[in-house]
Parts: C-alpha cells; sequence; structure tokens
C-alpha cells in the first residue's frame, strides 16, 4: 500500500506507480478522505519484478508532533514529472491553518507544518523527511501568491502524526455500494475554531435535526450535541464524519463522541450507535428552510447563547448536510 493525496488520484482515470527502479504497476485506489487530503492505493504484488521488490523499502514514520521549527527537512517528489527529486530546507512553522480551494470553488481547512524546502506540482504526496529518515510530513500544496503579491518559501506538508490515524482508517476501508453505507441519520453543522471561539461550542459537527428512525437517535445522540470523535478519530467537519460513517456498513457498531451542554457547559460522552440505511435520512432536511423562516436566530443575534430546548441543548436553526 502507498500513501498519496486524494488531489493526486482524484477523478483518474487510471493510475500508476513508477518505483526506485523504473518499473511501472498500475494501482487502485483503497480508500480516499477529500477533507484530509489523503489517499492511499494498492499495488498487487504479484505484478512486481522480484528485482523491484528487493529494491523497495517501507518508510520509517517520525513524530511530527516532535518536531523543532528551525530544524533541517527535506522534500522528495517528482517536481513538474521530470522524476524524483529532493529538496532541502527547513521547519518554518507547525500548526499553520492553510485554506485552499478547488476548481469548483470548494474550500477546505487543514493544519499542516511549513516549510521553505521546494515544494512543487508534482512534489505531492511525496515524503517530507528528517535527517534520519524519518517520514515527519506529506508533501501537499504550497503558495504561488497571495493577492497581488508573488510568495516563496511557503510549501505545507501534512503532519505525519496527525496523518497516521486516517492511513490506517483507508487501509482498512471497504469499498462498499450506496446500498450498504451507513448513516447516522441526523443533520449536521461545522462549528469552526473561529464559531468556536465566538460562541463557546466545542469544535466538531454541530447536530442540528435527528431522524427518529435514525441510528443516533436510538444510541441517544440529541440535537445541540457536538461530535468530535468517530472510534479513535477526531473529527473537525461534516465531511470527514461523511467520509467515517459511510464508509462503514450498515449493521455496525461504531463509537461517538459527543460533547453535550449542560446549562452552557460541555461534557464529553460516548455512545456505541448502530449504523442505519440511508432509508433513514426520510424527514430529514438541511435546515434552510428553518434558517430562511426564522434569521433572527443566526450568528449575529445578541440571544444566541441563550437558546435552549428543554434538555439544555442548544438549538441553533442553520442549514447543514445530512448523514
Amino acid at each position: 500500500m502507498i500513501v498519496t493525496n486524494n488531489h493526486v488520484v482524484a477523478d483518474a482515470d487510471k493510475i500508476s506507480v513508477t518505483f526506485n527502479d523504473n518499473e511501472v504497476a498500475d494501482a487502485t485506489v483503497k480508500g480516499t478522505s477529500e477533507s484530509n487530503d489523503l489517499a492511499v492505493i494498492t499495488v498487487k504484488l504479484s505484478s512486481l519484478k522480484e528485482s523491484t521488490k528487493k529494491s523497495i523499502r517501507v518508510a520509517s514514520l517520525g513524530n511530527s508532533d516532535q518536531a523543532k521549527v528551525g530544524q533541517m527537512v527535506i522534500a522528495i517528489g517528482n517536481a513538474l514529472g521530470y522524476g524524483q527529486s529532493v529538496t532541502v530546507g527547513y521547519l518554518s512553522a507547525k500548526n499553520r491553518e492553510v485554506s485552499a480551494s478547488d476548481g469548483s470553488g470548494k474550500s477546505t481547512t487543514q493544519v499542516l507544518m511549513q516549510t521553505d524546502a521546494a515544494i512543487n506540482p508534482g512534489n505531492s504526496g511525496g515524503a517530507l523527511i528528517d535527517t534520519n529518515g524519518n517520514v515527519i510530513g506529506i508533501n501537499s500544496s504550497k503558495y504561488f501568491s497571495y493577492g497581488s503579491t508573488n510568495v516563496e518559501g511557503m510549501g505545507y506538508a501534512i503532519p505525519m502524526s496527525d496523518a497516521v490515524s486516517v492511513i490506517n482508517d483507508l487501509m482498512d476501508r471497504e469499498v462498499l455500494k450506496d446500498s450498504e453505507k451507513g448513516y447516522l441519520g441526523i443533520t449536521g453543522r461545522d462549528i469552526s475554531e473561529s464559531v468556536s471561539k465566538a460562541y463557546g461550542i466545542p469544535v466538531g459537527v454541530y447536530v442540528a435535526a435527528v431522524s427518529d428512525t435514525g441510528a443516533a437517535y436510538k444510541a441517544g445522540i440529541k440535537q445541540g450535541d457536538v461530535i468530535t470523535k468517530i472510534g479513535d478519530q477526531t473529527v473537525k467537519t461534516i465531511q470527514e464524519v461523511q467520509e467515517k460513517v459511510n464508509s462503514t456498513k450498515a449493521g455496525t457498531t461504531i463509537k461517538v463522541t459527543v460533547q453535550r451542554s449542560n446549562d452552557g457547559t460541555y461534557k464529553a460522552k460516548q455512545v456505541d450507535v448502530v449504523l442505519k440505511g440511508k432509508d433513514t435520512l426520510d424527514g430529514l432536511d438541511d435546515g434552510s428552510t428553518q434558517q430562511q423562516n426564522d434569521s433572527s436566530q443566526d450568528y449575529n443575534n445578541d440571544n444566541y447563547n441563550n437558546n435552549y430546548d428543554n434538555d439544555n441543548s442548544q438549538v441553533v436553526p442553520w442549514g447543514g448536510s445530512i448523514y
């Protein structure tokens, strides 16, 4: 199995891998996470020559949490498609919040490592290693410009410590038919860092509505809860929850951690959820009708933090996504 970026393999009709002895093999996608920009692809060992197998070395993973700003790093890739390349620089910063949008205008935000080692088209999915040869990041993007200002030496990599749990999940992920996919039966909305700071709600996915025939309802998840973890994986966006839940078969039991408000104080609660099928989404909408009809209760309303239901859960009439 090989780890790369989701944007490298997204929408590809065919995927091939060139090994360090210049042998080429076809690959298939095992799993992808658009929100984390990670993908795992596989190559059949039977398609490789013995000489190629002997030349392959499994990468040694480092701990990006222990990496220090100012330490030397090495970026490996295939810059501009000219063949394998190596660039050297320093770890410029950690925990940089970086937003990027694709051609359709969809935007994603990640917390990344910054480096001045040259990262160019073709480096995506390559390793960012320390001087001991340990992979501490996965090269993903760079700033070409900021407004009208040209930018140099601002490349970004996904921290390995954050990527490992996602990669492990993708390695174990099954390819499911739509009829097999699991659903929670809720409408959700992202709680970003900025919203969390403004309104005192934990970062995660706010549960705006719960289907009374859905898996979440049966497990005791309530409107106003904030989903923060699925299994061992921290989730911060609806997309991350969708990817995790919809890649698990209906009928499977998963552990979901929610933060629940009690008079404005949030406490963590873990529940076992038996996922159900898509038919349990009937009756749920994205909240847009309610949002339009009750626009007085939004981010700008001074009474926002006093808006509770009878179970002391905050009721926030935002639009959201159903899953």
